[in-house]
């Protein structure tokens, strides 16, 4: 898995700005460089000493053509992000002008970078391991500051730390156990059976705690995923509107206005929120609307949470009691809407009718903006309930680390049974072992080509 070769791309986002960034990584990355660059002094990139910006230009080598007017930066190995030698030709910010830069690194030798690959090289070498590489990835698509804040402790290395504890007493588990078995003739000092027991209780323990954390942490990686479904005109683009606070959807009083999912984030306490406005659910015959109506069931069915809105100045019709059915084992949250109008209803025979599809039953006005405020609360609530007082600790916030856990927590503990049942110390062994390598995915300790490829394919071409 040694790459000798160096690679370049561009690291900053398309698009007009005041910098942009062309970055290589590899052994030739200075000695590149200094064929298409030059100092007014005439200073030598390759007499550069590390963490130096010099001044100069990019010139074309065949044609001495300017490119631009640029600094770069030099960094030696092993003291840089890759831990090999790291040039960063900082241009003007536009897309010509790096292009072009980028093209001349390639045609005097580096390869175009694959998606991820300087963070691969990081891994590769030895600088981070493999949930520090994804969190990285994580850091990029944070959405608030709270999961921002998680994904930094997960770059510092806090989830690594915690695994590699839980790896290490694995390891003198297993250690105690192969030793006897190869050598059963010696005396061997072994742990006692209840000592080791109680060790691999006492590590399933800490396993439990860690999966305990992901169904709420996930939110903050992934974002809460939450539909906002009901008949048609009930108020569902207004809402989305009122929360967003700008004009996300278009608003009428045509039914069917909406006809596939919106969707938009929305920072609600840190915790960001996938929110989607969804086609009114509702019996039609258009095939645009109808489609509609189609992903708004799929919005209902993959949602983390729902909310349903209701008409609170009409009286319900079959197509709301067809959304209290579409809703029924969800997490929702009812919601009467345009409280600003006389209600024309018994609101306990509402209650009565919806109570138990929901928690609670809040009142609005998505165009005045009552009860948003106490909606957001209850957005919280509904799924991060004891988030705020159970917020130390190491947090699982990745589907392939809690995975890995849940692995290695099953093999775990049919090694304690093993152990219980008498079975032979060698079946023990294998499943310690296996609980071991299952907890070594999670930092890279074991990991295949497949792997790799699956995480670093989502990262995009420059970091």
């Amino acid at each position: 898995m040694f790459h000798d070769d160096t690679i370049a791309a561009i690291s900053t986002p398309f698009g007009e700005g005041g910098i942009g960034i062309v970055r290589l990584s590899g052994r030739d990355s200075i000695k590149i460089v200094e064929k298409i660059f030059t100092s007014p002094k005439n200073k030598s990139l390759k007499d550069l000493g590390s963490n130096r910006v010099i001044y100069g230009h990019i010139k074309d080598p065949l044609t001495g053509e300017e490119i631009d007017e640029v600094l770069v930066t030099v960094m030696r190995s092993p003291y840089t992000y890759t831990r090999e030698d790291v040039v960063e030709i900082n241009c003007h910010g536009g897309m010509v002008t790096l292009r072009k830069t980028l093209e001349l690194v390639l045609k005097e030798g580096a390869r175009l970078a694959e998606p991820g690959e300087f963070t691969k090289r990081a891994f590769i070498n030895g600088r981070i391991d493999l949930s520090q590489a994804e969190a990285v990835l994580d850091l990029i698509r944070s959405k608030t500051d709270e999961s921002r804040r998680i994904a930094i402790e997960q770059l510092q290395g806090g989830l690594s730390e915690k695994i590699t504890a839980l790896r290490d007493r694995l390891k003198e588990l297993c250690a105690y156990l192969e030793a006897y078995i190869d050598f059963p003739e010696d005396d061997i000092e072994i742990a006692s059976k209840e000592d080791m027991l109680e060790s691999m209780k006492e590590i399933g323990t800490e396993l439990q705690k860690l999966l305990k954390t992901y169904d709420e942490a996930r939110f903050f990686r992934e974002g809460l995923s939450t539909a906002i479904v009901g008949r048609p005109n009930v108020g569902k683009s207004s809402l989305l509107n009122a929360l967003l606070r700008k004009d996300r959807a278009i608003v009428t009083e045509l039914p069917g206005t909406t006809r596939d999912v919106i969707e938009e984030y929305l920072n609600i306490d840190g915790l960001p929120l996938r929110i989607m406005d969804t086609a009114g659910i509702r019996n039609v015959q258009d095939i645009a609307e109808k489609e509609g109506v189609k992903r708004s069931l799929q919005s209902i069915e993959n949602a983390d949470l729902v909310i349903a809105i209701f008409d609170g100045s009409e009286h319900l019709s079959d197509e709301d009691f067809e959304v209290m059915e579409k809703i029924k084992g969800k997490n929702a949250i009812i919601v009467m809407n345009k409280c600003d109008l006389p209600s024309v209803f018994d609101k306990d025979m509402f209650a009565s009718c919806v109570l138990h599809h929901a928690s609670c039953i809040l009142q609005i006005s998505a165009t005045r903006g009552d009860g948003l405020e106490e909606l957001k609360d209850r957005i919280f609530e509904s799924c991060l309930k004891d988030w705020k007082e159970g917020r130390d600790g190491v947090l699982v916030t990745n589907l392939r680390h809690k995975i890995a856990i849940e692995n290695a927590l099953a093999s775990l503990e049919r090694a304690i049974s093993g152990f219980l049942e008498d079975k032979p110390l060698e079946i023990i062994a294998l499943e310690l072992r296996d609980s071991l390598d299952r907890l070594g995915e999670i930092v890279g300790a074991v990991t295949t080509e497949d792997i790799l490829e699956n995480i670093f394919k989502n990262f995009c071409i420059g970091k």
